[in-house]
């Protein structure tokens, strides 16, 4: 079985127990003639995928009314994987969804890191600094790296870890977030076993 997780950049594909990448400007969904499941959030390689018999969208066969109207396939797709946990996909932006007893109960949108970073190097050139992922939440700081990494990290950790349930990382700075949340689990395939969850029960 080939699944894929499409997103603005690139072909996630996962075959069997190995996973590779294509760029999406340069890869021809066209060339694979197997069937192919996949889950797409980039409109343009949907439109493309569309004409394809053989690429078929994963997407249709979840209750999306579980979810709400604007919420990513990603996202629902990750929550698909778990019965109980709080998933913190780190990426571009900081998604956090809760799910309880197989049901998802809501979640937010948080900047990511380097969006944040940005943010904080467009305020002031004296706050370009990288976060911390490492210090003491616990201690006021008394520099400025620590100043805006607890700025910014203190509230995302605090709601996290108030739902009181266990704490799924993934996506591109999960390691980074492993620092801070020391009991999570950190699964770069998450999404794949939603994907292979909802294809078993089709």
């Amino acid at each position: 079985m080939l699944l894929c997780d499409i997103g603005n950049t690139s072909y996630h594909f996962l075959s069997d127990d190995s996973d590779y990448k294509e760029s999406v400007a340069a890869f021809n969904p066209s060339s694979i003639t197997q069937k192919v499941y996949y889950i797409c959030v980039n409109s343009s390689v949907q439109t493309v995928l569309d004409t394809l018999n053989n690429w078929i969208n994963l997407k249709s066969h979840v209750d999306i009314s579980n979810y709400y109207e604007t919420m990513g396939v990603d996202r629902i797709f990750a929550c698909q994987a778990i019965e109980n946990g709080v998933i913190v996909d780190a990426g571009s932006a900081i998604t956090v969804d809760v799910v309880k007893d197989g049901k998802f109960q809501g979640g937010f949108i948080y900047p990511g890191v380097k969006a944040m970073s940005e943010t904080y190097k467009n305020i002031s050139p004296a706050l370009d600094y990288s976060f911390n992922f490492n210090f003491n939440f616990n201690v006021l700081p008394k520099n400025s790296q620590d100043a805006i990494s607890y700025g910014y990290l203190k509230s995302l950790y605090k709601e996290i870890i108030s739902h009181e349930l266990p704490i799924i990382l993934t996506g591109g700075d999960a390691q980074k977030f492993a620092n801070i949340f020391k009991d999570a689990t950190v699964d770069e395939e998450l999404i794949f076993k939603g994907m292979q969850k909802i294809f078993n029960s089709k």
